[in-house]
């Protein structure tokens, strides 16, 4: 049996490489960083951005991106902003479900979109805290002589019957 020397061994440790993803990564890092220094930049939305960074939350990219460019982090009530379209979406899904009318086919699938939104969203709690804001603010602006407060009223009874939740 007879060697052959045509095929080579390659001689380059792995440990020693840089992947494109840490490259990515600390480039992100860095510009995070360059955020943070940035005075110009409100002191909440710096606050986030640290945390986002400290935490290597998924949403750091977003938060840095919206920064450079200028744009708000946080709304007038201190909630993380999200983008304006998936607020038009929220907004959107919202209305069909709460709009007056019985169309149970159409606020089924709008429910049945929203809940699929909320599923694959990279931050589900704070869509998910939007679209409590977005229903809760509808509610209230259909709730003529009090009729919201007379609904929970009667869910609360109900569900808490006995002093236990039903199942």
């Amino acid at each position: 049996m007879t060697n052959h020397s045509s095929a080579s061994v390659r001689e380059t440790p792995h440990v020693n490489q840089t992947t494109r993803t840490n490259t990515i990564i600390n480039a992100l890092k860095e510009r995070a960083q360059a955020v943070l220094n940035d005075r110009s930049i409100d002191a909440q939305s710096r606050a986030i951005i640290r945390y986002a960074l400290e935490t290597n939350d998924p949403l750091l990219a977003e938060l840095v991106r919206r920064a450079d460019a200028g744009e708000t982090i946080v709304d007038e009530a201190g909630f993380l902003k999200l983008s304006s379209t998936d607020e038009e979406k929220l907004a959107a899904l919202t209305e069909l479900i709460c709009r007056a009318g019985d169309e149970a086919g159409t606020k089924s699938a709008a429910l049945l979109v929203l809940m699929w939104t909320l599923e694959n969203a990279s931050h589900p709690k704070v869509l998910a805290n939007l679209a409590k804001h977005l229903a809760f603010t509808r509610c209230g602006e259909l709730n003529f002589n009090g009729l919201i407060e007379a609904q929970i009223a009667v869910f609360e009874s109900e569900l808490l019957a006995d002093d236990t939740l039903v199942s």
